[in-house]
């Protein structure tokens, strides 16, 4: 098996309190693969480490056997849609386009091929009729379909996702894991901080259970069980609803 992302040792602390605990993790290409855990556990900061926006105390992340600065172009990163002001006066358009960025640089401007580029991307999470909007008026399901749109438009090979799902409807929870299958299925590896134990089975093929350690990794059939799920969550899975605790039986 191919492992593209290597995480050795890696441990980070805020404020001398550790928030990962020597984590040593390989996740291999071309899967869909969850980030599970509790609130604090350190998924984000997991996300953010392998980006390499976070310095660790120790430990290393290497991305396809290099460094992170040599082969950046090649990761796409959605992160949460609170980390943004939806207030700051721009269009879809423009916030598409902004994936573009990496291989352009920040001189060069957006011509018509990154435009015919980002019509392609805002039409396969149906939003094409939003492109000339500001994004104070999308709601939350329609501001996460842009930043999906901005990570297609970057075409990379690795896409990280804190929470894509985190505060939008049905529907659009059904496009977006529609959409990150199909980006597995054309050889792309995804890998995202995800909440809802429930829809792990159904929606991943690859799971990482974390809580400041990592508990077990691997796929989903073979470590998503009630056994790793009690390390996890330090043995408060009886709080979870009734229908999650079917799916970790």
């Amino acid at each position: 098996m191919e492992y593209i992302i290597t995480v050795e040792d890696l441990t980070v602390s805020y404020h001398e309190k550790p928030v990962l605990w020597d984590i040593d993790l390989r996740i291999p290409a071309q899967v869909l693969m969850a980030i599970v855990g509790p609130n604090g556990a350190g998924k984000t900061t997991l996300l953010k480490s392998i980006l390499g926006l976070i310095k660790p105390t120790a430990g290393e992340v290497s991305v396809y056997d290099q460094p992170l600065k040599q082969v950046k172009q090649r990761i796409g990163y959605v992160p949460q849609r609170t980390a943004v002001d939806w207030d700051f006066p721009t269009t879809v358009l423009d916030v598409i386009l902004m994936g573009s960025y990496g291989k352009l640089g920040w001189i060069k401007r957006p011509g018509k091929k990154e435009n015919i580029l980002a019509m392609e991307a805002l039409e396969k999470v149906s939003m094409t009729d939003f492109a000339y909007r500001q994004i104070n008026q999308l709601s939350g399901g329609q501001q996460q379909r842009v930043f999906l749109a901005r990570a297609l438009v970057q075409d990379s090979d690795v896409y990280l996702m804190d929470e894509p799902f985190q505060g939008v409807d049905a529907t659009t929870e059904r496009a977006i894991i529609a959409l990150l299958k199909d980006l597995r299925e054309n050889g792309k590896t995804v890998i995202c901080v995800h909440h809802d134990l429930q829809t792990v089975p159904d929606y991943f093929d690859w799971v990482t259970l974390l809580n400041v350690r990592k508990i077990a990794s691997g796929s989903v059939t073979e470590v998503f069980n009630h056994e790793n799920l009690k390390k996890t969550f330090g043995g408060r899975v009886s709080f979870l609803r009734e229908k999650e605790r079917e799916y970790i039986k």
